[in-house]
């Protein structure tokens, strides 16, 4: 029989959808489930961004170009400059999501066997892109003591090697919610131009910061011109995940050209979502005002709710819409699954992220897991309620 690769046994399954059967399961058998597990928002989709795909007039839904239409870039370089972001449209390249964003950024600058330094717990998805892509993660590890704030510095420098080739952060980060200070942005510049190495920010939660605190980008920091990358979507931002639009952003010509050529072995980037997304651009900011006071409500009810479970830790996130929370348990993979096939409270469950698979070093983050605070106010209470009465009984 012919055999697998490699490659493909070491492709790690999702943390986020993997006991999606289970979830199905206890759906047939007629538990009600609240899903905390997914960062898919119950916000509407901005009207603009549906009207423009009912009414447009194409004849053909022809190829665009493989870096998206010029009209589309140039309006998403005058976004970027509202939110004190100089780029031009020749520093973009439109993706199929975030996801090729980022797999076209490591394809760029990596090659077999580079390493490249991450914060963990970080987006689970950083591990199955680090596999296609033949590339080794090094993690260096933020505490939930600490909030999940960056490492000290000097954590980062004793990790780079001659292999090193990039330091990736999420902000604000998925799945814990932190969000970098400015004086946190600027020490890693520091350190990607001392040590000549690229600083790859997901910036895909841009929009999503609370507590009066303002988000700052790397592609603001002087002096990071060649060695900033940003990866964007329109996913969160529009409540747009099934338009799979997203962005790989640079002033380093050098990396665009070179993401070019990976662009153009796909071809292009779907017309459809990209006429989407180009209208969706129209948003009102009082849309965002109105789904960020939304996020506050349901992040503080999240919070405060946890907390007042015994043995329950969690750090509260500024940004984005999840947290990490810490169980009384030793393996949430283990009460994940158990919570879905075996508990339910007045035929109530939940479905949760188990956070080991947010980390790439082995044994860490057993006793945690994520939540994504989609749902509104009185299901998180439900849904915490149903947690707390698991913990109760829940034998490891």
């Amino acid at each position: 029989m012919p055999r697998i690769s490699h490659k493909g046994v070491n492709m790690p399954e999702s943390p986020i959808r993997k006991l999606v059967p289970y979830a199905e399961e206890a759906h047939k058998n007629g538990k009600t489930v609240y899903y905390l597990n997914i960062g898919q928002p119950d916000i509407k989709t901005p009207t603009v961004a549906l009207d423009a795909v009912k009414v447009h007039s194409l004849d053909i839904l022809a190829y665009s170009r493989s870096e998206g239409s010029e009209d589309y870039r140039k309006k998403i370089a005058q976004y970027y400059e509202r939110n004190s972001i100089e780029v031009t449209h020749n520093d973009i390249i439109v993706t199929t999501g975030g996801s090729e964003a980022l797999l076209f950024a490591f394809g760029s600058i990596m090659d077999a066997d580079d390493e490249i330094i991450i914060p963990e717990p970080f987006y689970a998805n950083y591990n199955g892109f680090s596999t296609a892509s033949g590339i080794n993660i090094v993690p260096v590890i933020s505490k939930i003591e600490d909030n999940f704030a960056l490492p000290p510095i000097e954590e980062f420098e004793k990790l780079i090697t001659p292999k090193t080739k990039a330091i990736l952060i999420c902000n604000p980060g998925n799945p814990t919610g932190y969000l970098y200070s400015k004086e946190e942005i600027k020490k890693l510049a520091e350190i990607v131009k001392k040590h000549d190495l690229f600083l790859i920010a997901d910036e895909v939660y841009r929009e999503f910061v609370y507590d009066g605190i303002s988000h700052y980008s790397i592609l603001q920091e002087p002096g990071l011109e060649d060695h900033a990358i940003v990866i964007d979507s329109v996913s969160k931002r529009y409540s747009m995940c099934g338009a799979r639009i997203g962005y790989l952003v640079s002033k380093n010509k050098e990396v665009i050209k070179t993401a070019l050529k990976f662009a153009q072995a796909r071809l292009s980037p779907p017309t459809l979502a990209q006429i989407a997304s180009e209208a969706a651009l129209e948003t009102p900011q009082n849309y965002f005002d109105e789904v960020n006071e939304e996020y506050v409500k349901r992040r503080n009810t999240l919070i405060a709710e946890l907390e007042k479970i015994e043995g329950v830790k969690v750090a509260k996130p500024n940004g984005a819409f999840y947290c990490i929370a810490e169980l009384p348990i030793k393996n949430s993979d283990d009460f994940a699954r158990w919570l879905l096939e075996s508990f339910d409270y007045e035929n109530n469950t939940v479905m949760v992220a188990p956070a080991a698979g947010f980390y790439s070093t082995k044994g860490v983050g057993l006793n945690q897991i994520r939540i994504a605070y989609v749902l509104n106010e009185e299901s998180l209470k439900i849904a915490v309620k149903v947690l707390a009465e698991a913990l109760k009984i829940y034998k490891d």
